[in-house]
């Protein structure tokens, strides 16, 4: 692909973000339909929308190389962003989260804390948590933007990233919960079909099918680097040995941290209020699991 058309394309997609905004801010009249989507958000819009808000470019390109150190075993964490992450989330917690909110009126999860343990102190704390928080984690994410337009384009980083943050600004603050939520959606189906795209060309570049892949990956096991099997690596498609430094980092820091973490997210908590009704929120279960296990679950299998 040229230069050229990547850069079309990333045009066009800056423009249907923009356009997307602007249709959330049409379509935004109160306080309410500001900050959780009048909580009358389509199901299919939801689920997507949490999934994309869930797999960050963390999941999609840092992982892949995780994946190529630790090899089959992280394929576990994406068992729980499955489980955990969304049927355990959505079920568990959802319904919970949805129904308090609409019990107290409330449309911010610092909101939701403070009416329920009616505690200004509470809700004030966790406001200032995610107040100092949250710009940080934005921040990684808005230079990873910047670096790739600044590549794309070949412009200086400070012009990418400065376009790159007004883009977003304008259709989160002009759009609200709505207009963050359509392009999340729009986000959502381009990993998709990118992930499956990603799959057949690998697996079509290696001329195997998934059996033949992974015994072919299986076999390399005893080209294992020293360092690595001092550590616990016994190759890329089996656990590290039970009890090492590898399978402790793998097991702890990786599976069950990212895996279980996904649960205190608030970004990912307020959009459980953002539909009409408990069988809605259900509805999401299943999109929200196929996606995972196509996005997660090919880069996690790629980079390994």
């Amino acid at each position: 692909m040229s230069t050229f058309t990547l850069g079309l394309i990333v045009v066009v997609y800056l423009l249907s973000l923009v356009y997307l905004g602007f249709l959330g801010y049409k379509r935004t009249s109160t306080a309410s339909d500001y900050l959780v989507g009048g909580r009358q958000m389509n199901p299919f819009v939801m689920a997507l929308s949490y999934g994309a808000t869930f797999i960050s470019a963390s999941a999609i390109v840092g992982f892949g190389g995780v994946a190529a150190a630790f090899g089959m075993g992280i394929q576990w964490l994406c068992f729980l962003n499955m489980f955990v992450g969304v049927v355990i989330a959505f079920i568990f917690f959802g319904l919970r989260t949805r129904r308090m909110g609409e019990k107290y009126n409330v449309s911010t999860f610092p909101q939701l804390l403070g009416r329920h343990y009616r505690s200004r102190s509470i809700q004030v704390f966790v406001a200032a948590v995610i107040f100092i928080g949250m710009p940080l984690y934005a921040a990684v994410v808005m230079k990873g933007g910047a670096v790739f337009i600044e590549q794309i384009f070949q412009i200086d980083f400070n012009i990418s990233l400065l376009v790159f943050t007004l883009i977003i600004a304008g259709y989160v603050i002009a759009g609200g919960m709505k207009g963050v939520m359509y392009t999340d959606a729009l986000q959502t189906l381009i990993m998709f079909g990118c992930m499956f795209f990603l799959l057949f060309r690998l697996h079509s570049a290696l001329g195997m099918n998934f059996v033949e892949a992974n015994q072919a990956l299986t076999d390399l096991a005893p080209l294992v680097p020293e360092k690595f099997k001092a550590l616990g690596h016994q190759g890329w498609t089996a656990m590290p040995v039970t009890g090492s430094p590898q399978w402790y980092t793998l097991v702890t820091s990786l599976i069950l941290g990212v895996g279980v973490g996904c649960l205190a997210q608030p970004q990912l908590v307020v959009r459980f209020m953002t539909v009409k009704s408990g069988k809605q929120l259900n509805r999401g279960v299943f999109i929200g699991c196929f996606f995972l296990i196509i996005t997660v679950g090919t880069i996690y299998h790629t980079g390994r």
